[in-house]
């Protein structure tokens, strides 16, 4: 959600700044603006897309040697351009923001009556006219950066310049992400790697409180409390190559088919390894031995995750698990089991709502905790005892792909250590568990090869609006992450449910404009499926199911079946979730959508 960028050098930096908004494009926004200082401020702001936004800047002969972008997805105030970043106070200082800050009203009214006039809807503005107003009376763009932020309630990532400070640039973050970037000569501040890994791979992840001071030889970093400290610097290995399109026409599509590499990356260890708790950390062994029971927190594709990683949990290592998505576990007043682990899932390692609960969970006294994230250094694997980094690379596509399908990898990681710590996994059977470890990206090649028939069944949805998922057991949370990836990219309204639930409600929905798309591998669950299809079938209802290779079905009137490959046992639900994401894919295409940055969502969800 939104994206900034800003740059101190002795070239223009204003190609920076907008490669910068450009690779931050994924994280989802709908306008985009730069600020720049050379003999003046100057400022170009744009609704839409960052091309049009560079279009404008072009025109106006936009340059300079110090400067900040915002590409903004709406909070407060409508999609306008006078509510896009960077806000300019008293004509001299501009701000860009990520976040919400929950105490602008009173702030608002405050400046108001120091003689501020407001522009603009946003809680942001406030940001910059507090700024300014410290400024005027302490001098120096630091410190009343300082002051300003101590007063700020909510979440914020900002950078600041001023007309009155042209060799420095202030940076601060509280909540939201925010690294700097170090260069020779140069330095730069994003809130994502990948905006400066063009010019630079050497990053500073600033910690909750930090304010950065920035200028062309140094960056001087500051705590909550305002004291200096010296934070590591860490050598990004986010590749240009992994932020390009390549063949592939969107990058949905590219991270669909990188699925068998990044799944074959992310089982590395734990083939070499075994389920073995130093999968996942120094002390993890101490931590996960006398765990007695487990509580997912994630939000979103992630929370699916969790759902499947709750049968196995419970299946193999015998303990109770529970799923929670975390932005209702943080608000309420849930009984705390100090021996229970906490597993936090998030893609960006940066969602806003579990990084919350997880604090809210430490709070309660909880100390064995495990973040599965995908982006290291990123805050929740920092504020996690434990860490498991998925390899999927980087993901730019909003609607999720290879980040599940390795998360699911990652819990099944973890479902094997506990059972191995438990007793409850003997050398046999996790032998036959790392052979169908080894095995699953080949089972996913062999899913993605059913793109042509998918593409047919696409035709047949693309002028649909409604249609229903139907799953069971295991492959419950596959029918939810496929009506999900359904109605994120391709706006076709979609539900699922486990399908002994159709009798109970969700059969008044079936009619022959409502497919039901059905999850339906060879397991032990498959003649319960067959019953509950044709309970949609004696309505009329357009069956399109997905069966494994050795289950025994046949297209018929009514009734479309694609199959996968042989059943694979307990990972199916990894195979499974490659024809639901394909078919999601092929729809929105079918129906025009923007596939990579569908409207109203956002890459990285760092505010409530």
């Amino acid at each position: 959600m939104c994206g900034i960028v800003g740059a101190i050098a002795q070239r223009d930096v204003v190609p920076f700044l907008v490669n910068g908004l450009k690779r931050l494009e994924y994280r989802g926004y709908d306008s985009a603006g730069l600020a720049v200082l050379s003999d003046e401020l100057r400022r170009v702001r744009r609704t839409g897309r960052v091309a049009e936004m560079e279009g404008a800047a072009l025109a106006e002969g936009l340059h300079g040697f110090l400067g900040i972008g915002h590409t903004r997805w709406a909070t407060h105030g409508g999609v306008t351009e006078g509510n896009a970043h960077p806000h300019i106070s008293d004509g001299e200082l501009a701000l860009v923001h990520n976040g919400i800050i929950e105490n602008h009203e009173e702030q608002r009214d405050r400046l108001r009556a120091l003689g501020y006039a407001f522009e603009s809807q946003t809680d942001s503005e406030v940001i910059a006219h507090l700024i300014q107003h410290y400024l005027k009376t302490e001098g120096d763009l630091l410190h009343a950066t300082q002051k300003a932020v101590r007063e700020l309630t909510g979440a914020y990532a900002i950078a600041v310049v001023s007309q009155r400070e042209p060799g420095r640039f202030v940076a601060a973050r509280m909540g939201c992400p925010l690294l700097v970037g170090l260069g020779e000569g140069e330095n730069f501040v994003a809130s994502d790697v990948s905006a400066v890994v063009a010019v630079t791979r050497k990053v500073i992840f600033l910690e909750e409180g930090d304010v950065a001071d920035v200028h062309l030889d140094r960056v001087d970093i500051y705590d909550a409390s305002g004291a200096r400290v010296d934070r590591r610097a860490h050598m990004s290995d986010v590749s240009l190559a992994s932020l390009e399109l390549g063949p592939f026409n969107h990058f949905m599509q590219k991270e669909i088919h990188e699925q068998p590499r990044a799944i074959a990356d992310t089982i590395e260890p734990v083939i070499a390894e075994g389920f073995a708790p130093r999968l996942f950390g120094a002390g993890a062994e101490e931590l996960l031995r006398d765990v007695e029971g487990v509580q997912i927190l994630a939000c979103g594709t992630s929370y699916y995750a969790g759902l499947v990683a709750r049968y196995w949990i419970e299946e193999i290592a015998g303990l109770p698990c529970s799923v929670e998505i975390a932005s209702e576990y943080r608000y309420r007043a849930a009984h705390a089991n100090p021996n229970n682990l906490i597993v936090t899932i998030s893609q960006s390692g940066e969602t806003l709502d579990t990084m919350e609960a997880l604090k809210y969970a430490k709070s309660l006294g909880h100390g064995k905790t495990l973040s599965i994230c995908n982006v290291p250094e990123s805050a929740i694997p920092r504020a996690s005892a434990m860490v498991f980094y998925t390899r999927a690379g980087a993901e730019i596509g909003v609607a999720s792909t290879k980040a599940f399908t390795t998360q699911l990898i990652a819990l099944f990681a973890l479902t094997g250590t506990l059972a191995k710590l438990r007793g409850r996994l003997d050398a046999a059977r996790e032998h036959e568990f790392l052979e169908d470890l080894r095995h699953l990206p080949g089972s996913v090649q062999h899913a993605l090869n059913l793109e042509p028939q998918i593409t047919a069944w696409a035709e047949m949805f693309n002028h649909k609006h409604h249609a229903l998922f139907l799953g069971r057991g295991l492959h419950y949370p596959i029918a939810l992450e496929g009506a999900l990836k359904l109605k994120e990219i391709s706006y076709i309204h979609a539900e699922a449910y486990p399908a002994g639930e159709l009798k109970h409600g969700p059969l008044a929905l079936v009619d022959a404009d409502m497919p039901v798309v059905v999850i339906a591998p060879n397991d032990a669950l498959l003649e319960k499926v067959k019953s509950n299809m044709q309970e949609v079938r004696a309505r009329g209802g357009e069956l399109f199911v997905f069966a494994d290779a050795d289950s025994h079905f046949r297209d018929s009137e009514g009734v479309h079946v694609i199959r996968t490959p042989r059943h694979v046992g307990l990972l199916s639900p990894v195979v499974h979730a490659i024809p639901v994401q394909l078919l999601a894919y092929r729809t929105a295409l079918k129906r025009g959508t923007d596939v990579d940055k569908p409207r109203n969502l956002a890459k990285s969800v760092t505010v409530e």
